[in-house]
């Protein structure tokens, strides 16, 4: 790495972390902590959810999995113009109207205090998971590039990350990720350009090589069989509406920059914009992960079997080997935009959950002292999620990894959350044992493998959607008994 590159790379992850404590406000309110006053237009908002979701999972991962296999991930994002357009319709005007910035409030209304505890965990647990998974991959590009020690570039990012969230709150957050994003869809774009107009006869060998490589079109959306133990076509689909419908509609990260946003218009086209713009750009990703298939193929450059290994390592050992002075270090400017955008959220978003249904519930509180609380928490969440990412050092691939986490850890509370907002009234204790045997399901699915319980292996994927399936329908179970008893009577 050439000092221009460090140069580089030091000027933008410097001048973000400065850029976020400007932020910065000593007698600031919890209000303007978590919701910035309700005060940012909608395309920065959007913007904060887009490089929020384009984490170095994506900027990494994505890549590492195209080279290795094929697009069968690229169908997760398929899902989410669907995810986007229930949000804006339903969702956005459902939490601007609740008056609370948390996004389990109504389920404790609805359910009793076990129901929002139970979701604010799951949500919890898999924020610490995300970040683990993140910081792993800030820390590799880095690793590769400067022989730096993992451990030591993993505590040093979430320190940095951990500052400008604490001290500037989720308003510094939503306006350090517009910027990031920029800057990560920018180093991208040209990255996939100089891959292409490497090839050797020109850039339409990229589609032909890997389109005909001797494992199968590398292009490939995956199996459109019904297998359900496999990562098919469907499984990646309905995993993705799933865990999509998920994150728009009960996911802390998004809620609060719904109400973030200045006005109901501004909420609902952030939901719009920040998920439409993360289609294209994640098939980017894919395409560069195609591209560096042909790119080591075709015999242009070399790549170490030890590398190779590794896909999750290829990109950034292609960023330091081939790509000239100057663009090598806005590449890895680039992974650290995606990556801190995503931690920030994260550990503002697990701050905000820990103060509003953990803290103020055991005591009461001024202001000022729930500042206090947010702040201190951010630290404790950003611990955390250093200790997770150290821990997954020895993940094969991380985007394999970060799905099965999520949807063993997100715990089917779209279920919850569904039975809550129908019309019918389901009964607390409905609801209970449907959270019970939803959790059972996901358990089951879960550990089946990994203990060699007997019976078929459900693949990993589907644990949230049967989870959220089965709390939904054995809550739902008493309102359907009641009204075919009603009918039978008639």
């Amino acid at each position: 790495m050439q000092t221009v590159d460090l140069i580089i790379f030091l000027t933008f992850t410097l001048g973000v972390v400065i850029f976020g404590c400007s932020f910065f406000r000593r007698n600031a309110s919890a209000e303007e902590f978590t919701s910035a006053g309700r005060s940012l237009p909608g395309w920065v908002v959007g913007m904060s959810i887009f490089a929020t979701y384009v984490s170095s999972i994506s900027y990494i991962g994505y890549p590492g999995k195209a080279f290795a296999s094929d697009w069968n991930a690229f169908v997760f994002s398929l899902s989410i113009p669907v995810a986007s357009y229930v949000a804006a319709r339903w969702f956005v005007p459902f939490y601007r109207r609740s008056g609370s910035v948390s996004a389990y409030a109504f389920l404790e209304e609805r359910f009793g205090r076990w129901a929002r505890l139970y979701a604010s965990a799951c949500y919890l647990l898999t924020q610490v998971a995300r970040m683990g998974s993140i910081l792993y991959l800030l820390a590799v590009p880095m690793h590769i590039l400067m022989g730096w020690n993992l451990h030591g570039v993993i505590i040093l990012t979430t320190v940095a990350v951990v500052a400008y969230s604490m001290m500037g709150g989720i308003r510094a957050v939503i306006w350090a990720d517009a910027l990031q994003g920029f800057i990560l869809i920018g180093g991208a774009l040209l990255c996939l350009v100089v891959l292409m107009a490497s090839m050797p006869e020109g850039p339409l060998q990229t589609f032909r090589l890997a389109a005909h490589s001797p494992l199968g079109n590398k292009f490939s959306l995956g199996d459109f069989s019904a297998d359900l133990t496999k990562s098919t076509f469907w499984v990646c689909l309905i995993y993705g509406i799933f865990i999509n419908l998920q994150n728009y509609g009960i996911d802390q990260n998004y809620v609060q920059r719904y109400h973030a946003a200045k006005t109901d218009g501004d909420a609902r086209f952030s939901a719009l914009f920040g998920g439409y713009l993360f289609i294209p750009v994640s098939a980017l990703f894919f395409l560069i992960g195609s591209a560096l298939y042909s790119y080591y193929t075709a015999g242009v450059a070399a790549l170490p079997a030890e590398i190779a290994a590794k896909p999750d390592y290829v990109f950034p050992f292609f960023i330091v080997s081939s790509l000239p002075v100057g663009l090598r270090g806005l590449l890895i400017a680039s992974i650290f935009a995606a990556g801190m955008s995503t931690v920030s959220t994260s550990v503002t978003s697990a701050a905000t959950i820990l103060l509003t249904d953990y803290v103020k519930p055991l005591r009461k509180g001024k202001a000022a002292s729930d500042v206090v609380v947010l702040r201190s928490a951010s630290v404790g969440i950003g611990i955390l999620g250093c200790l997770v990412a150290i821990a997954m050092l020895s993940v094969e691939s991380i985007i394999d990894a970060w799905w099965t986490l999520s949807s063993i850890f997100s715990g089917g509370m779209l279920g919850l959350f569904l039975l809550g907002i129908i019309p019918q009234k389901i009964s607390r204790r409905a609801a209970l044992a449907g959270t019970l045997c939803g959790v059972g399901v996901i358990g089951w699915i879960s550990m089946a493998g990994l203990w060699h319980l007997p019976g078929t292996h459900l693949h990993e994927y589907l644990a949230i959607v049967l989870g959220t399936t089965t709390i939904f329908l054995v809550g739902f179970f008493p309102i359907m008994i009641k009204k075919r008893g009603k009918r039978l009577r008639h």
